[in-house]
């Protein structure tokens, strides 16, 4: 079958002259040395100068588009004055606030999750999946989704008048979840951008850019007949499908949990093809058919008998079972209470599993902010190194 976008194998690119294979991989050791538990000073020099460089080129790019910037900076100045101004309006205005901001909230999440800054920030297993899991939870306990706002989202309490038993159905559950589910994903389609136009650009200008995902689906291009392990004709297989199925195949990849997501990214971008194909299938994919599969996973496992298997399965563990038991029972009865206005009626000591998903979210946050820098840091250290090569070429 022959690939949906012919046109893009016609093109003759010629690549711009590049330093010798030898002398490039050891600039880029050179640069992932540049890390801060190994050289803190110059890492953060490298970071602070990357930064103020960017800066730099943001400030150009909006000088150039200077009549955009001056009319939403005029459209900014009208919604603040209505923001501010009394009248009847002020109740759809909060709302609106509410619910942009609630949004906004889920979308910077999901591009956190997926942009890939160093290790990416895994948000769904810290964010999205706790709140299903404890909208799913409260669902069952209190026999309504009515759950009173104020304080939901932050707190979920039961309403004062609460459901029959048994009327809560997953469809319910999943419509409850639905805005934030939605707009995580929608986070994720966002953040998979970046390798698309990272290998989109490497294709027009011929140069080679410094990504590790991209060096190697050119290793893959140039060994492809030889391939014989697992993982590598699994990730020919992802470029094959995406190269010959089109948009079809962008959605097929982007439907289901897929760590090999960002080559049919940089795939699109090599082929060339056109950016709304590639971001149409992957919004549809991501946050429409994944995200109901991921919560579906989450309603089913948290709910309520699910629940209540698990840990009495834990309890039957010889030796350790009831010692392992206690903390669960503890945090869901904890939890239970809450839900019913009487958290004063609960322990006050932290439970222990609280205390190490904090934590867990603490190092995961911290590490994710540290591979930011250092990643920044070996984008200046090249910069040097262009540098370099283009003064010794003269």
């Amino acid at each position: 079958t022959p690939p949906p976008y012919p046109f893009c194998d016609k093109m003759q690119i010629k690549p711009q002259p590049s330093p010798s294979s030898e002398q490039k991989k050891r600039e880029r050791e050179e640069r992932l040395d540049i890390v801060l538990w190994k050289k803190p000073l110059i890492t953060l020099q490298y970071f602070f100068l990357e930064t103020l460089l960017n800066l730099k080129e943001l400030t150009i790019k909006l000088w150039h588009r200077r009549r955009i910037v001056v009319s939403l900076l005029l459209l900014l100045a009208l919604l603040t004055s209505a923001y501010y101004i009394e009248g009847a309006h002020q109740q759809y205005v909060h709302y609106l606030e509410k619910k942009l901001l609630w949004c906004a909230y889920w979308v910077g999440l999901g591009i956190l999750s997926s942009v890939g800054l160093g290790t990416g920030l895994h948000t769904f297993l810290l964010y999205l999946g706790p709140h299903i899991a404890s909208v799913t939870l409260a669902a069952y306990e209190c026999n309504s989704v009515n759950f009173p706002e104020p304080p939901y989202p932050d707190q979920i309490i039961c309403p004062d008048v609460e459901g029959v038993e048994g009327s809560i159905s997953l469809w319910t559950i999943i419509s409850k979840v639905r805005l934030e589910a939605c707009m995580w994903g929608a986070g994720t389609a966002i953040g998979e951008l970046p390798p698309y136009f990272m290998a989109r650009a490497a294709r027009l200008s011929g140069e080679e850019p410094d990504d590790e995902e991209y060096q190697e689906f050119e290793e893959m291009l140039e060994h492809a007949q030889t391939a014989q392990d697992f993982a590598s004709r699994a990730k020919l297989a992802v470029q094959n499908l995406v190269q010959k199925v089109g948009f079809f195949g962008i959605l097929a990849c982007a439907s289901i949990p897929n760590p090999l997501f960002d080559l049919a990214g940089i795939t699109c971008g090599h082929f060339l093809v056109p950016f709304w194909t590639f971001f149409g299938a992957t919004l549809i994919g991501k946050a429409i058919i994944k995200m109901h599969i991921q919560k579906l996973f989450v309603i089913i496992t948290f709910s309520k008998h699910i629940v209540e298997q698990m840990v009495a399965l834990i309890g039957a563990v010889p030796s350790v079972g009831p010692s392992l038991q206690k903390p669960f029972q503890q945090y869901l009865e904890t939890q239970r209470l809450k839900l019913h206005h009487k958290a004063e009626g609960a322990p006050q000591s932290e439970n222990w599993l609280s205390w190490m998903f904090e934590k867990l979210v603490i190092v995961m946050v911290c590490y994710f902010i540290l591979s930011i820098i250092n990643s920044m840091a070996q984008s200046y250290a090249k910069r040097l190194q262009q540098m370099s090569s283009e003064e010794k070429t003269k």
